[in-house]
């Protein structure tokens, strides 16, 4: 299999990682996955303050921590997606949360309302019955998915990521 991505968008609390956790393990036993998360507000911790990882990275230094059971890479520079997917390895899928610039087909996840601005980044919407469609103008180009219907989000997935590598 070739090295497929895909992304998933939408406004916080929407259930974008809900989702993308049931996707990852609908596919885990057929495929090799890897899932990046994006981190716009730059909020996430990934080490603790005072710890020697922690010490190192303050350096500048790109940051490896290894052990027995996980390889932790830590770094201070913004890297591309090439380089991302570079350092990723092999893997069958990529399942991407966020990073809306990337030219990547896209499911947009919403609970409640739309957010019309997510329609011209998107190639798909997966809905729940909060939301009623005829309050808005869906364009053609947007498939309509069940948020709670995995299988038919993975079918999707797998009928419409796309190949980088």
């Amino acid at each position: 299999m070739n090295s497929l991505a895909i992304a998933f968008s939408g406004p916080s609390n929407s259930g974008k990682t809900t989702l993308i956790l049931n996707v990852a393990l609908a596919l885990r036993d057929r495929y090799k996955l890897a899932i990046l998360k994006h981190d716009p507000s730059d909020k996430a911790i990934f080490d603790k303050e005072g710890k020697d990882s922690w010490k190192f990275s303050q350096t500048g230094a790109e940051v490896v921590v290894a052990s027995p059971t996980r390889t932790t890479y830590l770094s201070k520079k913004e890297k591309s997606i090439d380089e991302i997917i570079t350092m990723l390895g092999d893997f069958d899928i990529l399942l991407v949360e966020g990073l809306k610039t990337l030219p990547l087909p896209r499911i947009s996840v919403f609970r409640n309302t739309l957010d019309e601005s997510y329609f011209s980044v998107s190639d798909a919407l997966a809905i729940d019955a909060s939301v009623n469609l005829s309050d808005y103008k869906i364009p053609k180009h947007l498939a309509i998915l069940d948020l709670n219907d995995t299988q038919a989000i993975v079918a999707w997935v797998l009928q419409n990521a796309k190949k980088v590598r």
